[in-house]
């Protein structure tokens, strides 16, 4: 049985897009989402109009760094909360301190609302009073106050909180502090972990560099991008506080409803804390490529593609990380990760079988990154001068090392931007990208 034919086969059957998916196809549909989100807010769970929630963040890239400031930056991501002092010098130059690390709270278990901002509070405790404002980035959907301050839409990542939702974040977590003690803060800014890159991203304009626009993109545990619109925004016209002219949005990617699925991503979707939404950053994130690789083995293993010596091992396979599939992809001859182990006593072929299919996973990831990006860039208008691109500060583990991700994205940017859009674009990477962005955001 030939491996290359035996797993485009297998994969059609699972209707998995063997090559797929078209990229500039995606590029439409995020497109009409985009679109459409500006224009009104999906329903929850979204139909057949927009899924994304293109939300307003009433804030830019500032002029400058901040100098002589001191903020307290909180990183609430999908797997670890972190939290440290930044401070500013005359100059402008950042300096991280006190950085403190722990597991981010509701991944194990439902936490009420007051448990979930107690345990916040708790873990800043390192950092009572030593600034008066706090820059959040809370990497979940969430609705940005003209005031700076973020209520929660819903929760991807597997956090479980529900009666977190609709609660004002800075305002719970500004209560949760002063019961424990604390002065209270000036302000809490709240943002997106994409828009703390974008931010980040500008901050990189130096040394005789000029970009045209900014783009902030993740995808680490999950998935998501930040641009900066420059028309109006129908669905706030009509509100109290007058826009300015140009903003930057958080999509909420990853809720993009209108991807075709294969039958891998149905059987995981009814096993995850979010049946139905969150299907496109399913498709494609750290936190459910792996997940994703263990259905497709084990279908593989049942329906004959390995030999009798390893698809016995693979029917057993109860969980699959990332970071599994990327040991093997790195070393796919070694015994001794958890794949490999896996393939001892196999065949060539059983080797190759596995290579292709965990790959097809990851194609397709690049893939539906290299859109998502590409959407963004498009709806700006802007990167039309070759020495003036829009800067994508790209940010996550999935996006930096997942074997061969990084240069796909790149690949297909390339052919959908630039050669055949005429649309320049330049990919930047940053260390503590969202730290130093959620430190501007909390001093603008």
């Amino acid at each position: 049985m030939n491996p290359k034919h035996a797993v485009h086969a297998f994969l059609g059957r699972n209707d998995f897009p063997v090559g797929g998916p078209d990229v500039n196809s995606v590029i439409h549909t995020m497109m009409f989402d985009i679109e459409e989100g500006l224009v009104r807010d999906p329903t929850n769970p979204p139909g057949d109009g927009p899924s994304l929630d293109m939300i307003p963040t009433w804030a830019n890239p500032p002029e400058s760094a901040p100098r002589d400031k001191k903020v307290i930056v909180i990183d609430a991501g999908g797997t670890n909360f972190r939290s440290c002092l930044v401070s500013f010098d005359s100059e402008g130059n950042p300096t991280i301190s006190e950085m403190k690390k722990t597991a981010m709270p509701a991944t194990d278990r439902e936490y009420s609302k007051k448990e979930f901002f107690e345990t916040i509070a708790s873990f800043l405790d390192h950092l009572k009073d030593k600034a008066d404002r706090i820059g959040f980035c809370f990497s979940y959907a969430m609705t940005i106050t003209p005031e700076g301050d973020g209520k929660v839409i819903q929760f991807s990542k597997e956090i479980k909180a529900k009666e977190v939702i609709g609660s004002l974040v800075g305002a719970s977590l500004s209560d949760a502090l002063v019961a424990r003690g604390w002065k209270r803060p000036e302000k809490i800014v709240l943002l997106n972990d994409t828009t703390a890159a974008l931010l980040a991203g500008a901050s990189a304009a130096t040394g005789g560099k000029a970009y045209d626009s900014y783009v902030g993109f993740i995808l680490g545990t999950g998935m998501n991008a930040a641009y900066i619109e420059y028309g109006e925004i129908p669905k706030i016209a009509g509100a109290s506080v007058k826009a300015p002219p140009a903003q930057i949005v958080v999509c909420e990617s990853g809720k993009c409803n209108k991807i075709q699925r294969s039958a891998f991503d149905i059987t995981l979707d009814a096993t995850t804390n979010s049946p139905g939404l969150y299907g496109y950053e399913k498709m494609c994130s750290g936190a459910y490529l792996g997940p994703l690789a263990r259905i497709a083995l084990v279908r593989a293993a049942a329906t004959g593609l390995f030999s009798a010596a390893v698809a016995g091992k693979f029917a057993k396979l109860e969980t699959l990380e990332l970071k599994d599939m990327d040991q093997f992809f790195y070393g796919p001859y070694r015994t001794d990760t958890k794949i490999g182990a896996l393939l001892a006593g196999g065949t060539e072929a059983d080797r190759e079988t596995a290579f292709r299919v965990l790959d097809a996973l990851v194609e397709r990831s690049a893939r539906l990154a290299a859109a998502n990006i590409a959407a963004v860039i498009v709806r700006s208008g802007k990167g039309k001068n070759p020495a003036k691109p829009v800067s994508v500060l790209c940010e996550g583990t999935t996006f930096l090392k997942t074997h061969n991700l990084r240069d796909r994205v790149t690949g297909y940017l390339n052919r959908a931007l630039t050669e055949e859009r005429g649309i320049w674009y330049e990919i930047v990477t940053m260390d503590n990208a969202v730290t130093l962005g959620s430190a501007v955001a909390g001093l603008i």
